[in-house]
């Protein structure tokens, strides 16, 4: 059974998601203090999420950026608040956005369901389940989108968690790796 339903979240929550998001970086940049988009009730649910930052429009345009939060202990509108500043200025794998690239970066956000410990790795459905890997003190996620968007069967998928999480690319075969899936509803802008 899926974690969301169009109830759960609407179109309209969606947009409210990138516009936020889309503020807080924009506030950043320019220096000022935000001017918040009015939020629904569903957005102050406690929910994990991710904010994707692409240099261009559509899923093949290159990252820009990537942040998240497994889960939270904050209403959802604030963890992208968070997270899309985050994804702009603290994101390791690349320097800070700067103030002409905003223009031409699209925002994706991925509000997370619930994690569920499975018990192997045949109970993974690829474009349904995130995965989070973990193996001792190495640990590694893949939103729902990454292995579709990839081109990653399951098995690519494993290889590929290992790879992340800095480990052999066989170590998801271990006794001692740990899975948990999840599903996330993506929103992304027009």
């Amino acid at each position: 059974m899926p974690d969301f339903s169009e109830a759960d979240l609407t179109v309209a929550d969606g947009r409210v998601l990138i516009a936020t998001a889309r503020e807080a970086i924009a506030s950043r940049l320019e220096a000022r203090s935000p001017r918040w988009p009015v939020a629904g009730a569903a957005l102050s649910a406690e929910r994990g999420a991710f904010v994707t930052l692409r240099g261009g429009k559509g899923p093949g345009s290159p990252l820009r950026g990537c942040i998240g939060r497994m889960s939270a202990k904050e209403p959802l509108i604030r963890t992208v608040r968070e997270m899309a500043a985050s994804a702009a200025f603290e994101d390791p794998r690349f320097p800070p956005l700067a103030r002409g690239e905003l223009a031409g970066i699209s925002v994706e956000i991925t509000v997370l369901g619930l994690m569920r410990r499975i018990d192997g790795v045949a109970e993974i459905e690829i474009g349904r389940h995130g995965v989070y890997m973990s193996k001792g003190w190495h640990s590694a996620v893949f939103l729902p989108q990454v292995a579709v968007e990839q081109g990653w069967d399951r098995d690519e998928l494993l290889v590929n968690l290992c790879y992340k999480a800095g480990l052999s690319s066989d170590s998801w075969r271990d006794g001692d790796a740990r899975f948990q899936v999840f599903e996330g509803r993506i929103f992304e802008e027009d």
